[in-house]
């Protein structure tokens, strides 16, 4: 019994190292590079007439209604006040967007990536998964995401928002692996 017991701790002990030490997700640099790229991201948004609670009614929602609205300045929204429109829609609440553009990274390496969202996310760079959000969240972190960049350059990026009602986010630190994380400036946004 003594030694099942000690296999069942040490196979979860391995469990557990694994997880932790597990590769960094490997970004796909955008092929061809683009050029020429204006500042900022392109944004489509869906309006709702009332409340909705996860990223499956926000798709619904955006794919029945989605128009385009004017360009994002980057990811650095801080937290509003009530009632002030979110990002740069045409209202404070019930929407879901759609965010397109490039990222750049000036160096290779591996990075730690989070995302800072009221209310719901999916980020996807370089083609992999780098923040999720789903449900009603105050203006708060993701799970940090660690990538590599294996070149420098532009990156794809698509974001897919959702703001339900109250105050609304979106921001994007970084930092090399391990160390602290940065606001991410405007600047490193194309479209």
């Amino acid at each position: 019994m003594k030694s099942v017991v000690l296999g069942i701790v040490a196979a979860l002990g391995l469990a557990c190292t694994s997880a932790l030490s597990a590769a960094p997700l490997k970004l796909k640099p955008a092929n061809p590079q683009p050029s020429g790229l204006k500042s900022g991201l392109n944004v489509k948004y869906g309006y709702a007439s009332d409340k909705f609670k996860s990223l499956r009614l926000a798709h619904s929602i955006y794919n029945s209604t989605a128009k385009p609205g004017k360009p994002l300045r980057g990811l650095d929204y801080r937290d509003t006040e009530f009632g002030e429109n979110a990002l740069t829609a045409t209202a404070p609440w019930y929407l879901a967007a759609q965010i397109t553009g490039y990222f750049k990274i000036d160096a290779p390496g591996v990075y730690d990536i989070e995302f800072f969202v009221n209310d719901g996310l999916e980020a996807t760079i370089g083609g992999q998964q780098v923040g999720y959000a789903d449900g009603i969240n105050p203006c708060e972190g993701t799970v940090v995401t660690q990538v590599e960049a294996p070149v420098a350059g532009w990156y794809d990026l698509n974001l897919f928002y959702f703001q339900n009602a109250g105050t609304a986010c979106l921001m994007m630190k970084m930092g090399p692996a391990g160390k602290k994380r940065q606001w991410v400036a405007n600047s490193a946004f194309g479209r």
